[in-house]
């Protein structure tokens, strides 16, 4: 069968009653909390992620990914109208967005991220369905060594793409790697790290994790620093429509930045914030008003939002053809298909393709519902926005307590949430990033298997993880990884910053 046969499988999965009843759950959760103050696509998917465990596979992975799409969109409500974002590839909405919302135009600017979001969206996951095959016949031929050159080069580039310094990006992967050898070594059979607690044998729960290091840690970080925090919220004047010349403005920047932010978003060092940087500099370009950047224009948004986007779609590439999570909310999705008992990658095609097609094919539904369902009720979410943050935080605690008993009701459990979050608030407080603990975590147990197995084969030959031509490349790939992020981000954030600090003067 053939991507369209495939596809049109897919789709008579996702448009069957129930599933569209889960997606429509999953896209309303998804915008309602990511379009909350300070929470980002990754909390809200790490937050709701309890919420999906009691369902059938196929329903809570359609659910999943509605909650990805929506926390998506939400960001931008709270970058246009707080100017917070909820992460980087939100910084250049908040820029020209709230600058729209300060002149009486947040309506539009609204509008013009939801539409380029849908565009993007829908283009981008096309773009996925029909890449996704040729990536999984190449990776049916890869050998353990080209594997665990791979999760190489994962790690090192999400340990290079979050945060400041490499250094510390590096620490927090060992810390994951670390977390990831307490269990039964699945080999020898020997308990590792678990301190006669037989509660550890089965190793950390990714999804404990997950929810303590981003809900937990967060709710904490919020909370240390008091009242210091205030935003000012700048309502939606008059209509939320777009005028005729929004249009003529926004179209080609949400095709450009499609065409930016899919392909970034697929490779192992891409990413939706160099995404974003890279389409508002190209829109700055291309701009007929480039005089009006810094100010409030248009294509500001409309670019970056439509890179976003797509470049959330492209991470699914390397997720679901190769295993192999490339961001934050990437890794949390990842532990939503293990929850199940499910590996993605390319066998995930060939021993559960209706699942995978029927994911694929509820990201168009999705799509399509997040356009109904948010602008019309663009000022509904405005609303969420006056929640006092004490409230806000308490619930999200509240939340993940309940969702983690849910799960797995037993003390350690919790007392792991409870630890884990304390540990994210600490890293919070000294600026290392979260992500890659949860990557080392996911990823570590099977890098490990992967190299054991190459050795054996080798027979403890060491120079087969640069035998073959795919490793020898991946392993050189993964040594630009440490250094081709923070040149893309220099080059592309270097005029943002300078607007930054002159819109603050």
């Amino acid at each position: 069968m053939d991507t369209f046969g495939f596809l049109a499988q897919g789709l008579a999965t996702a448009m069957q009653p129930m599933i569209l009843l889960y997606a429509l759950i999953g896209v309303t959760l998804g915008t309602a909390v990511g379009v909350l103050p300070g929470i980002g696509p990754a909390l809200t998917v790490a937050l709701l992620l309890p919420v999906t465990y009691g369902l059938d596979p196929a329903g809570s992975l359609i659910m999943f990914a509605g909650i990805y799409y929506g926390g998506m969109y939400g960001g931008s409500t709270t970058s246009i109208l707080l100017n917070t974002p909820g992460e980087s590839a939100s910084i250049v909405t908040a820029l020209e967005g709230n600058k729209m919302a300060r002149a009486g135009r947040g309506g539009p600017a609204l509008a013009t991220a939801a539409i380029g979001s849908f565009v993007a969206g829908l283009l981008a996951t096309l773009a996925l369905a029909f890449l996704a095959p040729f990536v999984v016949k190449l990776a049916l031929v890869l050998g353990p060594r080209d594997y665990f050159a791979l999760m190489m080069l994962a790690f090192i580039t999400v340990s290079a793409a979050f945060g400041d310094s490499t250094m510390k990006g590096l620490t927090s992967l060992f810390v994951g790697l670390a977390l990831g050898v307490v269990g039964i070594d699945g080999l020898t059979g020997q308990a590792r790290l678990s301190f006669g607690v037989p509660q550890l044998l089965d190793g950390v729960e990714v999804t404990t994790l997950a929810v303590a290091m981003f809900a937990v840690g967060e709710a904490l970080f919020v909370a240390a620093q008091g009242s210091a925090m205030h935003d000012k919220i700048h309502a939606i004047k008059g209509s939320v429509r777009m005028t005729r010349e929004d249009w003529s403005r926004s179209w080609r920047p949400w095709l450009r930045g499609t065409a930016i932010g899919f392909p970034i978003g697929a490779m192992p060092a891409g990413g939706a914030d160099i995404a974003s940087f890279l389409s508002y500099g190209s829109e700055k370009r291309f701009a007929r008003k480039p005089e009006e950047f810094g100010h409030g224009a248009i294509e500001g948004v409309a670019g970056p939002e439509a890179a976003n986007n797509a470049a959330a779609a492209g991470t699914l590439v390397p997720l679901l053809t190769l295993g192999l999570p490339t961001t934050a909310t990437a890794a949390i999705m990842l532990a939503g298909f293990q929850q199940f008992g499910l590996q993605p990658g390319p066998l995930l095609f060939v021993t559960a393709p209706t699942l995978v097609w029927g994911l694929i094919a509820s990201l168009l539904v999705a799509n399509v519902m997040l356009l109904v369902l948010n602008l019309p009720l663009i000022r509904l979410w405005v609303r969420l926005l006056t929640i006092p943050r004490h409230w806000l935080y308490a619930g999200i605690l509240l939340f993940a307590t309940l969702g983690t008993i849910g799960v797995n009701p037993s003390p350690v459990e919790l007392s792991m949430l409870m630890i884990f979050g304390i540990m994210g608030y600490l890293m919070r407080l000294h600026a290392y990033p979260i992500a890659p603990v949860v990557v080392g975590l996911i990823l570590g147990p099977m890098a490990e298997q992967q190299l054991r197995r190459a050795l054996a084969i080798s027979q403890g030959d060491w120079t087969t993880l640069v035998a073959s031509p795919v490793s020898a490349v991946l392993l050189t790939l993964a040594f630009l990884g440490l250094v081709v992020p923070p040149l893309l981000r220099w080059r592309g954030k270097g005029d943002v910053l300078s607007k930054v600090a002159a819109a603050e003067d």
